[in-house]
């Protein structure tokens, strides 16, 4: 064989063996949930036709010449019987795009549909989309929202100045998409958009995340609450915040809406990331919450610190010390498969079931919010457990 034969040959059984790895849990759990030892989907999974040149005659030296960087922040749904997530993949030239990816179990063998996603644009185009959240909705239709970023036009002599804003897209087979009027609200920027799955009032709900800026908050921010009359031309003219910042906690420097949530008996539990500072940077955390059944923007359980942390490899990365999820599963027998990203790398599982996760939100106790009142929850445990021994 020559080198185009011999890379061709090297470089697709390299890839083979990546989709076909078997995945297995962690051997030591929390209880709460399962990690599982593999990332589900890498840049290395990335179709190869979407990468290589396969014409010996113009790349005979079998050359990458589209570079994936980074496969992360997937949204994530169940259908037609296939665990299928929704994959923000980044290229080696910063511009992400969506790709659907689809596993038979939802823990491994995931391989990507033979096209990325074409996504429409509206009138004003895109500089880059990313972090899809996936919503069946009971109008009949998947919503994808995401966030659409473009270059500042009040900034034009700083070439880092962003706005972003949520873009809104529809689908009923995941391949071909409507694009909706990107959402108009009355807080500057918005990220981490997620649409409700059921009406309220009427009308479609959706979380927030008002900001002042691209990167910051502001001195506000939180997880936000609102309606809309229609996604067709989506307006949230108030905006009320259901899950706040709150001073040294994990969600000190801003938090968002994950996925949209899940509906139990006992409430909507609702999965988020928060940030605070460090000397490092920042660091992103999972947690949970639930709202209330008739009112899913009236939180009723919030246990304190997170729910996944970055552990391990996956603290390391392209933006290090970071997890972030905006998408999960709700099979109907109760499990859960909870898939996110590290380090804004590559897409990891992890499962859990409904009671599980209902018990940890019901149960846990809240922060405190001070050193006293976390050594006195200690100290209640232990004398709870003192009394049945």
């Amino acid at each position: 064989m020559n080198t185009f034969q011999q890379r061709v040959a090297a470089t697709t059984a390299y890839q083979d063996s990546i989709l076909t790895k078997c995945n297995k849990p962690q051997a030591q759990g929390n209880g709460i949930y399962d990690r599982f030892e593999n990332p589900i989907i890498t840049p290395a999974h990335v179709p190869l036709t979407w990468r290589y040149d396969f014409n010996e005659n113009t790349n005979p030296e079998f050359m990458e010449r589209i570079g994936v960087n980074a496969t992360l922040n997937s949204g994530a749904i169940k259908f037609n019987d296939k665990y299928v997530i929704v994959v923000r993949v980044e290229g080696n030239d910063r511009k992400s795009y969506f790709a659907v990816a689809q596993s038979d179990n939802g823990v491994d063998n995931f391989t990507f549909w033979d096209r990325p996603v074409t996504m429409p644009e509206t009138d004003r185009p895109d500089t880059n989309v990313y972090d899809m959240r996936l919503t069946r909705h009971e109008d009949g239709y998947i919503y994808g929202l995401f966030c659409t970023e473009r270059k500042d036009l009040e900034l034009l002599e700083n070439t880092s100045a962003a706005e972003a804003q949520c873009g809104i897209a529809r689908t009923k087979d995941l391949v071909s998409w409507e694009r909706l009027p990107d959402l108009i609200t009355y807080s500057g920027q918005q990220r981490n958009v997620v649409l409700h799955p059921e009406f309220v009032e009427g009308q479609y709900a959706l979380y927030t995340r008002p900001q002042d800026g691209f990167i910051s908050v502001g001195g506000g921010g939180g997880i936000g609450w609102g309606l809309s009359k229609t996604m067709e031309n989506a307006e949230v003219k108030s905006e009320v915040i259901v899950d706040s910042k709150v001073y040294h906690t994990i969600k000190e420097v801003k938090n968002g809406q994950g996925p949209a949530p899940i509906k139990t008996a006992k409430g909507w539990l609702h999965l988020a990331h928060g940030v605070r500072n460090t000397a490092a940077g920042l660091r992103y955390v999972l947690y949970i919450f639930m709202t209330e059944l008739e009112r899913p923007w009236v939180v009723t359980h919030a246990p304190g610190g997170h729910f996944i942390a970055p552990e391990g490899a996956e603290r390391v990365g392209d933006v290090s010390n970071v997890v972030f999820s905006n998408g999960w599963i709700a099979d109907d027998n109760g499990d859960v498969f909870i898939y996110y990203a590290s380090s804004d790398t590559r897409m990891h599982v992890a499962t859990s079931t409904v009671d599980k996760l209902i018990d940890y939100v019901i149960n846990t106790p809240e922060d405190g919010l001070r050193s006293a009142t976390s050594v006195q929850a200690i100290n209640q445990l232990i004398d709870q457990n003192n009394s049945v021994r």
